[in-house]
């Protein structure tokens, strides 16, 4: 069986959900998708501990779950256009 592989040249606008995340994802939103998951993994531990720990700090935990998992999902979306840039000479 072959396989085709797809090269996204479509414009970003026009793409589903699903295109969008199986789209390739420029480097600065992989980094902070990674930041993201880390912030959602230490937020989850902190709710998960068997341990009595303060109200503020269980209240932070859960901020920083919320954000990381948001953090994470906007920077899985995001996607790599294929736009030619303009050199200084060139005119319009």
């Amino acid at each position: 069986m072959e396989t085709i592989e797809q090269t996204s040249t479509m414009n970003p606008d026009d793409m589903n959900l699903m295109e969008r995340i199986q789209a390739p994802t420029p480097k600065f939103f992989k980094t902070l998708r990674t930041v993201g998951l880390a912030l959602a993994a230490v937020g989850g531990t902190l709710l998960a501990a068997p341990v009595a720990i303060p109200i503020g700090l269980v209240t932070a935990a859960g901020y920083l779950t919320l954000a990381g998992g948001v953090l994470s999902a906007v920077s899985q979306t995001a996607v790599e256009t294929k736009t030619k840039k303009k050199s200084k000479d060139e005119t319009p």
